[in-house]
């Protein structure tokens, strides 16, 4: 799905949102989707509208961050972005360790 993505939608709604009230800007969201290993997940609770996702994330400076998302033609639009809860560390932990054991048998 994130191979057909061609960059990033913002705009003055969403843009510094995510800044006032997480303090995690544009340029760590994006980051997020460039650097492995990436969670993504279906947000069913949330795509009544629009099919949403979630991803669980590293920034390039390790800040852990859980991103929630949808895509517009060949664009991504951040929803909301705020740092990991424990819940959400422990998944992203607990895939990491799957894709390593994963890996070392294939």
């Amino acid at each position: 799905m994130l191979s057909q993505i061609e960059g990033f939608e913002w705009d003055n709604g969403n843009i510094n949102k995510n800044w006032k009230k997480h303090r995690v800007s544009h340029t760590e969201c994006e980051e997020v989707f460039f650097n492995e290993p990436l969670v993504i997940g279906i947000d069913e609770k949330h795509s009544e509208a629009e099919n949403r996702l979630y991803l669980l994330g590293r920034t390039d400076n390790g800040r852990l961050l859980f991103v929630v998302f949808t895509t517009r033609k060949e664009k991504i639009r951040v929803i909301s972005a705020r740092d990991m809860n424990k819940k959400e560390r422990n998944v992203y932990y607990e895939q990491i360790e799957k894709n390593t054991e994963n890996q070392k048998r294939g």
